[in-house]
């Protein structure tokens, strides 16, 4: 007959005591739990996170709750090394999608990396000579009825630098690329979607190949006040921060939040103050100025909420952060891109993730 009792996994290994197995079971699934941690700090994938907690969950019954197999024997009329052996069998299965799912998001990175290195090669235009400059990234997806606008809008000149401004079209299917074209500007196209995250990377990285002096990013919707451009690069040309954000909560907001969003903007303001030691009170405002030679030294892999990300990477490698007021305006036209759900879910892993790393 199979064996029932708590001990039924020591009968199908006699050579091992009670306390053995469950050492033994409680280190691979302290293990698995790490790598899965580990893997999700490092590619953010749910689904090697959530199939690693379920490896880590099932090795953990077997460490402490050994009976449940040998009910399980009893019941099915089964003897305990079989069970055992389905143990194994599922383990080796489950290792194997792991494997196949970090190859997978590896393929992925591979891409993304290689559409934006792709992407940067598009710009044209030799850094400036003698002059300070300010670049102005602005990331549009699907942004025809208002980039022209806000293009449009910016100076020639700011604080005695020269004002260029860098759109990344992250795989806009409308004519984004073409009515940024009309204008005097870097225009570059991603032809996949990168996420926002991506193209202030790709962004990133034309601004530094033309030796920015400052660089700042923007939206491409009209929501940001672009006759506040000066107060919010003020602070580096004086040499007084190295990371400016603009703040609507120290200034005026205009954008038609919900109570809702403005409560979990603040929320999360909270838990990165209390993470980085900051005094951050708009943490997801993408309007924003960083110094140009101190850019290189973040790491930034966050490629759709990529806010959070920027103020603690900024923080952890000893930038001087402020933050100036600012009026933020309603989108004028179109409609946000911000996910309806898995937005706090989002923003809440990069903090906790980024802080971490």
């Amino acid at each position: 007959m199979p064996a029932t009792a708590p001990h039924a996994l020591q009968a199908a290994l006699p050579g091992l005591s009670n306390q053995a197995l469950t050492l033994l079971f409680l280190g691979l699934a302290l293990a698995t739990f790490a790598w899965g941690f580990e893997r999700y700090r490092t590619t953010f994938s749910r689904v090697e996170f959530a199939i690693a907690f379920a490896v880590g969950a099932g090795l953990l019954t077997v460490a402490f709750a050994p009976g449940l197999y040998g009910t399980l024997a009893g019941l099915l009329n089964l003897d305990s090394r079989f069970i055992l052996i389905q143990i194994f069998a599922n383990v080796t299965f489950l290792v194997l999608i792991l494997y196949l799912v970090g190859r997978l998001n590896a393929s992925q990175r591979t891409v993304s990396e290689l559409t934006r290195s792709l992407t940067v090669r598009q710009a044209t235009g030799d850094a400036a000579l003698d002059e300070r400059t300010c670049y102005v990234v602005v990331p549009a997806y699907n942004e025809a009825d208002t980039i022209g606008d806000v293009l449009a809008a910016l100076p020639d000149r700011i604080h005695d630098h020269l004002v260029t401004a860098v759109v990344v079209s992250d795989g806009s299917d409308d004519a984004t690329q073409r009515a940024a074209d009309r204008h005097d500007a870097i225009v570059v196209e991603h032809p996949i979607n990168q996420g926002q995250g991506g193209a202030l990377k790709t962004g990133f990285d034309i601004a530094r190949q033309h030796g920015a002096d400052i660089v700042v990013t923007m939206d491409a919707d009209g929501q940001h006040p672009i006759d506040q451009l000066s107060d919010l690069i003020r602070p580096v040309v004086d040499d007084e921060a190295d990371y400016v954000l603009g703040s609507r909560y120290r200034g005026e907001d205009n954008s038609g939040n919900s109570i809702t969003r403005r409560g979990g903007i603040r929320t999360f303001n909270w838990l990165i103050n209390r993470l980085a030691k900051t005094d951050i009170t708009d943490c997801t405002n993408g309007f924003r100025a960083i110094r140009g030679a101190r850019l290189g030294e973040l790491t930034l892999t966050e490629e759709r909420f990529s806010a959070p990300e920027l103020i603690i990477e900024s923080r952890k490698k000893g930038l001087r952060i402020v933050e100036v007021p600012v009026t933020i305006h309603e989108r004028e036209a179109g409609e946000t891109k911000k996910p309806k759900l898995g937005y706090a879910a989002g923003l809440a892993r990069t903090i906790l993730v980024t802080w971490i790393r």
